[in-house]
C-alpha cells in the first residue's frame, strides 16, 4: 500500500502557521484561562525544597566499584558518609551580591 503524503494546503487551511503578529498577540495561559492554569500541572517529579548540587568528583575506581556493588542508592550512601564526616555544616543562607 502506498503512503499518502499530507496535503499542506489542507493542513494550513485549518491550522495556519503562526506569523510574528500572532506571536505578538499571544498571552500566557494564566491570563487567558486562569481556572485552567490553576489546575494545570507540570509533568515530572515535584521540585525539591533543598535540591542537590551537581558536581564532578574524581574517585578511585575501586571506591566507585565498591559502592556500586552495594546496589541502587550508592550515591546517596556516599552523600551520607560525606555528611557524617563534615567538620561543621555550612550556613545554607546565601548572600546577595
Amino acid at each position: 500500500m502506498a503512503k499518502v503524503k499530507p496535503n499542506p494546503a489542507v493542513i494550513s487551511k485549518d491550522n495556519p502557521e503562526w506569523t510574528e503578529a500572532n506571536f505578538a498577540r499571544a498571552k500566557p495561559l494564566a491570563e487567558v484561562l486562569p481556572e485552567l492554569a490553576a489546575v494545570a500541572k507540570r509533568p515530572g517529579r515535584p521540585r525539591s525544597e533543598n535540591p542537590k548540587v551537581l558536581v564532578s568528583l574524581r574517585l578511585d575506581p575501586d571506591v566507585v566499584a565498591a559502592y556500586k556493588a552495594t546496589g541502587p542508592g550508592w550515591q546517596a550512601r556516599i552523600n551520607e558518609i560525606l555528611r557524617r564526616g563534615m567538620p561543621e555544616p555550612p550556613s545554607i543562607e546565601r548572600k546577595k551580591t
